[in-house]
């Protein structure tokens, strides 16, 4: 009598591979099926019909918007960055300002020293050497006799009438003024002249009635 197995007639079951590789590593070809699998191009959005002369136009006006805003967006970042520059050299000079202002004190005491000549020794080593220092960081000191007197950079603390100006000028330095760039930390102090129209002379040279004929001639 013969039996038959349990199993016997019954698949056996197990993972099932399947090679889905669209190269065969044996010949080195496409397979049949891959080929078959592989998606067909996709036809133009169009149609394939031909651009016409509106959707031309309609490109190149969009272009235009485009290349507009990021012209103008360039713009606005080099007003900012200007803008922030300009800020930067505000601030340091306003900080810059607000430190040399307390020095000035000490650099009117050296210029009183130097006119007397006091600077000597080791007192005028510092003292060039504190004017270098402040020379460094943009401070500079203005204000001379004969120049024309400007009520921007000037104070006039005196006012009298010459006949050796034709202008309005300084004719004397009681103060020097400092300022660092267009920044005025302080004013000089002046006195100015006016001309004298009473003492003005004629285009001769001569004073106003002077001859040279003699009297009875």
């Amino acid at each position: 009598m013969v039996t038959s197995s349990p199993n016997e007639g019954e698949e056996k079951e197990g993972p099932v591979i399947r090679d889905k590789r669209r190269i065969d590593p044996e010949t080195g070809e496409v397979r049949a099926q891959a080929a078959e699998s592989s998606p067909a191009p996709e036809a133009p959005a169009n149609g394939g019909a031909p651009v016409t002369d509106e959707e031309i136009s309609s490109l190149r006006t969009q272009l235009a918007e485009r290349l507009a805003d990021l012209q103008r967006l360039k713009a606005e970042y080099d007003n900012y960055r200007k803008r922030v520059e300009r800020d930067r050299v505000a601030v340091r000079e306003q900080a810059l300002g607000q430190v040399l202002s307390e020095l000035l004190p000490v650099l009117d005491d050296i210029g009183r020293a130097r006119d007397h000549e006091e600077l000597t020794g080791g007192f005028k080593s510092v003292a060039e050497s504190l004017e270098a220092v402040t020379g460094k960081l943009g401070l500079e000191r203005y204000g001379e006799k004969g120049e024309p007197f400007d009520p921007v950079v000037h104070e006039a603390l005196m006012h009298s009438l010459s006949a050796e100006v034709t202008e309005t000028s300084v004719i004397d330095v009681l103060q020097p003024g400092y300022r660092i760039g267009e920044r005025i930390l302080r004013p000089a102090r002046v006195a100015v002249a006016d001309p004298d129209p009473d003492a003005a002379p004629d285009a001769s040279g001569a004073e106003p009635g002077d001859t040279d004929d003699e009297p009875g001639e």
